[in-house]
């Protein structure tokens, strides 16, 4: 079993490690790295879609990076308990058209012993800005 730390339970200090290391990873737009984050048997609701595994998983982020052009992401921690962390985020991306978007959510985070994460559920609004707007 790969270890994945900072490991749980978490500290804040550790849970803000774990949040950064998302953002970091997620801004790489590398499904094959960012999935690793993630055990082979996680769960994920990321807005109406439901993902079982990692292969799964990194079918939708090759899907998703497809299609969010110079998606730029910013997370910041929210809350933590022993085994699971909260994270907002915001991140901006623009579609084929050139239509610029921010998108707004809250993530809900579980974790296996390893540091992999075993669960994962996310809201997420989008809203048209202008490219003037971009702030990331």
């Amino acid at each position: 079993m790969e270890l994945k730390p900072p490991l749980p339970p978490f500290t804040e200090a550790t849970a803000k490690q774990k949040v950064q290391a998302a953002e970091d990873a997620w801004n790489t737009r590398d499904a094959e790295r960012v999935c690793m984050a993630y055990t082979e048997d996680s769960t994920w609701r990321n807005r109406g879609e439901f993902l079982n595994g990692r292969e799964a998983i990194k079918a939708f982020l090759i899907r998703k990076w497809a299609k969010e052009h110079e998606y730029k992401l910013k997370k910041w921690l929210w809350s933590f308990t022993d085994n699971h962390i909260s994270a907002k985020f915001e991140y901006e991306w623009h579609d084929d058209a050139g239509q610029w978007y921010r998108s707004y959510g809250n993530e809900q985070w579980e974790f296996a012993s390893n540091g992999q994460m075993q669960r994962r559920e996310a809201s997420i609004n989008d809203v048209p800005i202008d490219v003037s707007d971009r702030r990331l």
